[in-house]
């Protein structure tokens, strides 16, 4: 069932009411905003089911902070990309809990910042730092080096603030334009402690129970097929899915999840949750009218 990506355009233009899942059983990988999806879910008329996939978890790591400022002391940055707000914010508590805010700052200051989406720049408005250069949508690694294409990076270094696991195709295209790369990292991303959600989640999907699975992350997708190796699932989950409408946030997911031989249904104009919230609504709306014509 392909949709295109202009699928989701507003229902509610077009019938003048916000368009309803009608209680089908909406299946949700999120950990950090689970509670904030469930309720967009529940406002189009969903039933929610949170398995989360992944969990954050805090480095604490004040030494690695602090040897990171070290560094740029020696060697001030020419360049600092940010790409994620809760890593923005965790990056700049661990380097106040140093008592260096105003080093870090000055840093900051003489350094161009650039960004990969809405989420790091609304933290460092907050923050009062300036943005230079940001990523268009979709907001992916691609749009990050589009944004910095004209700038020389040759002898530079550029600091890359990573989002819970290496982003390895930035850091070797940034090596590629001759860019000595710091990485810092702040947390990571993990299985949850309980994942007894997501093994009965997968038990589940070949049953008919489940609706609809969005996926908001390429490494919900990897914890998904690891927790399913665990299970012996793996091998037939694609199938499992077939049954089951597949929404990703954004490009990134969706190729997350085909490169794993997943069919993926539906991908927002936007890449936002309640862009993708509202398009899979209006999918399952156009169905109901479909079916009583």
């Amino acid at each position: 069932m392909p949709l295109s990506k202009d699928v989701p355009t507003s229902v509610a233009a077009a019938t003048g009411s916000r368009p309803s899942m009608g209680g089908r059983v909406i299946a949700l990988l999120e950990a950090r905003r689970a509670s904030e999806l469930a309720q967009l879910v529940a406002a189009y008329g969903g039933v929610a089911r949170s398995a989360p996939a992944l969990r954050e978890e805090p480095l604490d790591d004040l030494g690695a902070i602090a040897d990171f400022l070290d560094r740029l002391r020696a060697r001030p940055a020419d360049l600092v990309l940010f790409q994620t707000g809760v890593g923005t914010r965790a990056l700049f508590r661990g380097v106040e809990a140093l008592g260096r805010v105003d080093e870090w700052r000055a840093a900051l200051e003489r350094a161009v910042v650039a960004v990969r989406g809405p989420k790091p720049t609304a933290a460092l408005r907050e923050l009062g730092v300036r943005v230079d250069a940001r990523a268009e949508e979709p907001y992916t690694t691609a749009e990050l080096l589009a944004v910095l294409a004209s700038r020389d990076l040759a002898g530079r270094l550029v600091v890359v603030q990573q989002y819970g696991e290496a982003n390895r195709e930035l850091v070797a295209a940034l090596g590629q334009r001759g860019a000595e790369v710091l990485e810092v990292e702040v947390y990571r991303w993990t299985l949850p402690e309980d994942t007894a959600p997501l093994e009965e989640l997968l038990r589940d999907l070949p049953n008919g129970s489940v609706d609809a699975l969005v996926v908001t992350s390429q490494v919900q997708v990897r914890h998904l097929f690891e927790v399913a190796g665990r299970l012996g699932l793996a091998a037939t989950l694609p199938r499992a899915l077939g049954g089951v409408l597949v929404a990703a946030v954004g490009p990134v997911a969706a190729r997350a999840l085909r490169e794993h031989g997943v069919r993926v249904d539906l991908e927002p104009e936007h890449p936002k949750m309640g862009a993708l919230v509202a398009a899979l609504a209006g999918h399952f709306a156009s169905t109901e009218r479909k079916g009583h014509a």
